[in-house]
């Protein structure tokens, strides 16, 4: 749907290069990067939304991208903490993926959920940026989230029904079939891996209708295992990821609790391959 406004950037790009100069990210792990450890930056992350940023600076000189996302924020916190600072940055194309970590909680309802997000996107539409929304991924493909799979459709329809009220744009994770695959994971189970954001990426390229030449990338093969070798691994993640993602929340804790944004403002985007 096209903005009749004209003092609003319109976000179908036909023909030409796109029309934005500054993109702010903001939301939780999954913006942030986890799971896409960045080449040759230790303890750095990419992620889908550097990935798209790169694309986004190949054809406008002055491009400017900042991430303000958080790993383990819940949508309370991703709405008092990033979306004015994200207004101040002037952006005019703002993500926002939030409600996730809200709806895999159990008790919670992702209509309550849904109504934290309409006031951020109201917010967010208002300084007339484009703003794109995520639905989630559809979880039936893993044991350990599907029980979450209905909270996530409910949750999803209303993102559409927010989309569509303020002109926003929808990257439809739901639809994205390729990624319902553990091997676009990492090992936690829980986060992308590069294979996942740059599929991701692609998406939203898509949604955003900026041409690139991101091609899909093959997972390696399924790596035969026996009962007994695949239980020992499902011990081991249940160890090492699962027991502590259950213990934080026990305790009302978050991996991000001690995390600041890795990118709080907008600065060049640096293009893999790039001299200096």
């Amino acid at each position: 749907m096209v903005d009749q406004d004209s003092s609003r950037t319109p976000f179908v790009v036909n023909e030409g290069p796109h029309p934005w100069r500054r993109f702010v990210a903001v939301g939780d792990s999954f913006t942030e990067g986890v799971g896409d450890p960045a080449p040759g930056l230790p303890g750095a992350l990419r992620g889908w939304a550097d990935r798209v940023a790169e694309v986004l600076a190949q054809d406008v000189d002055d491009f400017a991208y900042a991430n303000l996302a958080v790993r383990g924020k819940l949508i309370a916190q991703i709405v008092a903490d990033q979306i004015e600072p994200a207004v101040a940055l002037n952006p005019d194309l703002i993500s926002i993926c939030a409600g996730g970590n809200d709806v895999i909680r159990p008790g919670t309802d992702p209509d309550d959920i849904a109504v934290q997000l309409e006031d951020a996107v109201a917010r967010l539409s208002s300084t007339g940026a484009a703003v794109v929304l995520f639905t989630g991924i559809d979880t039936g493909f893993t044991p350990v989230f599907r029980p979450f799979r209905g909270k996530v459709a409910i949750y999803n329809e209303n993102v559409r029904a927010i989309a569509e009220r303020h002109d926003c744009i929808v990257a439809d994770q739901w639809a994205l079939k390729v990624v319902q695959d553990s091997r676009f994971f990492d090992d936690d189970r829980l986060h992308y891996n590069a294979l996942g954001h740059h599929e991701v990426a692609r998406m939203v390229l898509r949604a955003l209708n900026v041409p690139n030449d991101l091609q899909a990338m093959q997972p390696d093969p399924i790596p035969q295992r026996t009962w007994r070798e695949a239980r020992r691994e499902d011990i081991g993640w249940a160890r090492e990821h699962f027991a502590p993602w259950v213990l934080r929340r026990l305790r009302h804790q978050s991996s991000g609790d001690h995390i600041e944004a890795k990118r709080p403002i907008p600065t060049p985007v640096h293009l893999p391959g790039a001299e200096g």
